[in-house]
């Protein structure tokens, strides 16, 4: 009986019609993420995870120090675009596919910070969209709200 679904189903992917593929030199258009930048609740900003993604391109850089700035660049942005600084970060979460590159993150990141640095996750995964080495999300709160312990 599983083997009779599994060749019907297989059959049916098989008989699906061939969808017209637009000109490579035509933009594409996707619809917008599932997701916002970020929220804004009460005193406490959520920002979603973000890449370091070329303008250009839209693709993370080669240089993996090019890309944890255009990473740190894009969640400043961000922050601000709240009326908050990256002082303001109380948490952040760095997801990277290698590592190795611990070192040349902190190299990039600690120049974001002047008060104090924000506590901090680095979670080692195995891919990231586009590529990327770096996804960095965090959390922000009003300076009259945050207090270091």
């Amino acid at each position: 009986m599983l083997r009779q679904a599994l060749v019907i189903c297989v059959a049916g992917i098989f008989s699906l019609p061939v969808l017209a593929v637009e000109p490579a030199a035509k933009a594409e258009v996707r619809p917008a993420a599932p997701f916002s930048e970020s929220i804004l609740a009460g005193d406490t900003l959520y920002v979603s995870g973000h890449i370091g993604a070329d303008t250009a391109t839209g693709h993370p850089p080669n240089d993996v120090e090019t890309e944890a700035r255009l990473v740190m660049d894009a969640v400043k942005r961000t922050v601000e675009k709240s009326g908050l600084s990256m002082d303001d970060l109380v948490s952040v979460t760095v997801y990277c596919t290698d590592l190795g590159l611990y070192d040349k993150f902190n190299d990039v990141y600690r120049t974001y910070f002047h008060s104090h640095f924000p506590t901090r996750a680095f979670i080692g995964i195995n891919a990231l969209v586009l590529g990327a080495h770096f996804e960095v999300a965090g959390i922000a709160v009003r300076p009259a709200v945050a207090k270091k312990l």
